[in-house]
């Protein structure tokens, strides 16, 4: 079988250690030969710079393709245009654009004054400056906000013909809410590539809350799995591999050949779980 294309995803570090274990992770996973590597965007884009930085450093010092996260939050469409074309200058091909979430939990969305609404809205606006390849978010458990499935695809499908190339879906487990997903698109007329977003899990405790928070949910025999394993690191890691792999392999078998890591700016995991899909590190003369 032909092994799966792999991206992955990073978050922008706040400190000098988080640069240095960001950039060890970027450096072990580069030999996997990604589609591309993401770099996310802070609510109400309060990492804008550290982002810019990152994704910079990717392009030219990697030579990787990276997508840059822009989102609709807190900035006018001059601002968030100007970042587009900064990207765009620094030779950033490459957007996932997203609706964003504001800087307070527990806030009500509400667009910025003179901002794009909504991730279509964006994805439109970007188009309009530039020849991005652009992804979107998609949601297999529907947003939180949708107010059914009917609403989620709609959103999809208008985030289609506004010109996005691909999504990217949250992570979730039970794999069966992914394919009901995909079938939900082909029968909504949404037929951009989905590709499945994986999170090894490697702290159960923080998994679960940021998962309450994003309304993704967490079956009983994940839980179980990680039960007394607070102080294992190296079981839990072991497990969190097994259900990965577990779940790709499945989707593999439903015809998935495009997956999107969630790394916590950590390789170990990733690594040793693309490995076991069959992804080959590149080899140096």
């Amino acid at each position: 079988m032909v092994p799966p294309e792999v991206s992955f995803e990073f978050f922008p570090p706040n400190t000098d250690k988080m640069a240095e274990t960001l950039w060890r992770s970027v450096e072990r996973l580069a030999p996997l030969g990604p589609k591309f590597v993401s770099v996310t965007y802070g609510a109400g884009g309060t990492t804008r710079e550290r982002t810019h930085a990152t994704v910079e450093r990717i392009v030219h010092e990697k030579g990787l393709t990276a997508a840059a996260h822009l989102t609709c939050v807190a900035a006018s469409r001059t601002e968030v245009n100007a970042v587009a074309d900064r990207y765009w200058d620094a030779g950033v091909r490459h957007i996932v654009a997203l609706r964003g979430d504001m800087p307070e939990p527990g806030q009500t969305y509400a667009p910025a004054q003179d901002g794009y609404d909504y991730a279509s809205d964006l994805v439109a606006g970007l188009l309009d400056r530039h020849d991005f390849e652009i992804s979107v978010a998609a949601y297999p458990e529907n947003h939180p906000e949708a107010r059914n499935d009917d609403d989620e695809i709609e959103n999809l499908r208008r985030k289609q013909e506004a010109g996005a190339a691909r999504a990217i879906t949250q992570f979730f487990f039970n794999t069966e809410d992914f394919l009901r997903y995909r079938d939900r698109m082909s029968a909504g007329g949404v037929d951009i590539p989905l590709a499945p977003g994986i999170l090894p899990v490697t702290n159960f405790a923080a998994m679960a809350r940021f998962a309450g928070r994003c309304g993704a949910s967490v079956p009983d025999w994940v839980a179980e799995r990680f039960a007394g394993l607070e102080n294992d690191l190296e079981t839990r890691s072991a497990i969190a591999a097994a259900i990965a792999v577990e779940q790709c392999q499945h989707l593999r078998r439903e015809g998935v050949e495009h997956f999107h890591f969630y790394t916590l700016n950590r390789a170990e995991l990733t690594l040793a779980i693309c490995r076991m899909l069959g992804v080959s590190l590149a080899t140096t003369a």
